[in-house]
């Protein structure tokens, strides 16, 4: 598969929301928010970020490429655990200012914490909130336990 060359302009409107050419729209500092999507169970894996040459990798190698904001340096997921997500499909938002991918999480999970998934807490609403607070802060709750030990892979 030949790598795209370039990304759609963003001069139209109409064209983003209803054509059919890829133009996404990257932020002042040109990364885009990437929700990751497990293939098969829909559960949200992850949040993450990519610059153009992350979303090219990721498109011509079908395997999550992100980049790295504390790093400031493209990661490909999986690098150094072997957890690698396989890329089965790829989707924009209606006005192309997010993509979501769908993968197949190799290995028992994507969180560098030791979790299957990046959200493995749940925050309390309604008057949950106020039953669970410590001193006035609302508490967490695990809503998962731990699928790997990530000292062993990291």
């Amino acid at each position: 598969m030949q790598s795209p060359t370039a990304f759609a302009e963003r001069v139209d409107r109409n064209a983003i929301e209803t054509g059919n050419a890829f133009a996404p729209k990257f932020d002042d500092d040109g990364l885009i928010p990437v929700v990751t999507q497990d293939s098969t169970s829909g559960e949200v894996l992850m949040v993450a970020y990519m610059n153009q040459e992350a979303l090219r990798r990721t498109i011509t190698e079908r395997q999550a490429i992100y980049y790295s904001r504390s790093r400031r340096q493209l990661w490909h997921k999986g690098e150094t655990s072997g957890h690698v997500q396989k890329v089965t499909e790829m989707r924009t938002d209606c006005d192309q200012d997010v993509i979501l991918l769908k993968v197949d999480q190799v290995g028992p999970g994507c969180c560098h914490a030791g979790y299957a998934s990046c959200f493995y807490r749940r925050a309390p609403l309604g008057e949950d909130f106020t039953a669970t607070a410590d001193n006035g802060i609302a508490q967490l709750e695990f809503s998962e336990e731990k699928a790997y030990n990530p000292d062993e892979v990291y």
